[in-house]
């Protein structure tokens, strides 16, 4: 494999195998030379892909190779920290779906601007999806972006089926970026009317919000809020 696709096709490769199972804690993954010759690319490219694993905290490397990490899908946001709002959407690989429903270029609320750092007027990338199971509606995503990516990640601005996948590598293949710190917070509240329409729940029906924050030393990456119903489930495990 070759091409502007290899290293987003290697990371979600061993992504999905991780958070799937077929990958366990401690497993040791294939040598940089092995994967060089599997998916035909550059020493560069296998070790791009590896490293953002690593930064999402579901590998580790030492002098014996490279492994799955011990805490790979449970692991609390940091930066070196698989975030909350990253568990939740691997979901998608398990049987669920996504709709877009907004994507599009605009001047964001004033809160916004300040955590980018923008100038009036300046405008971001603001995506809406909805995460469901069946007639399920289990999440509900609004994510905001720098608006210069929409030329490096078209499907930033694409509303059609299957964009959200792998969305997240493709923006930092694109614009050669790397995340470095990672922020999640969570309260639970009461849903607004649009939040209420989305999930198919009762206008003030008791609901979880979070908020993520994406960044390196460039920069916000991605600023996202997130909303799931009481009816879903978020567990953790602690190990002593």
């Amino acid at each position: 494999m070759a091409g502007p696709k290899a290293f987003t096709a290697i990371a979600d490769h061993y992504r999905q195998a991780i958070l799937a199972g077929d990958l366990v804690s401690g497993e040791k993954l294939p040598t940089n030379r092995e994967s060089c010759q599997r998916w035909n690319v550059a020493a560069a490219t296998v070790s791009r892909a590896l490293n953002q694993l690593a930064v999402e905290g579901l590998i580790r490397t030492s002098p014996r190779g490279t492994f799955v990490a011990d805490d790979a899908t449970v692991t609390a946001a940091g930066p070196d920290r698989l975030s909350m709002v990253q568990r939740l959407r691997s979901s998608l690989m398990e049987g669920e779906t996504s709709r877009v429903t907004a994507a599009e270029l605009v001047v964001p609320p004033l809160y916004v601007q300040d955590i980018f750092n923008l100038d009036p007027g300046d405008q971001l990338v603001r995506r809406e999806f909805i995460v469901g199971r069946g007639k399920t509606r289990t999440m509900l995503v609004v994510t905001w972006h720098p608006a210069h990516f929409a030329a490096q990640v078209p499907d930033l601005l694409s509303t059609a089926p299957g964009k959200n996948a792998g969305l997240t590598s493709k923006i930092l293949e694109a614009t050669g970026r790397s995340i470095t710190h990672a922020r999640d917070d969570m309260h639970a509240r009461e849903c607004d009317a649009r939040e209420a329409s989305a999930l198919g729940l009762r206008l003030g029906a008791p609901v979880l919000g979070g908020v993520h924050r994406w960044s390196d030393d460039e920069g916000v990456i991605e600023f996202g809020l997130w909303v799931v119903p009481t009816r879903v489930t978020i567990g953790y495990q602690y190990d002593a």
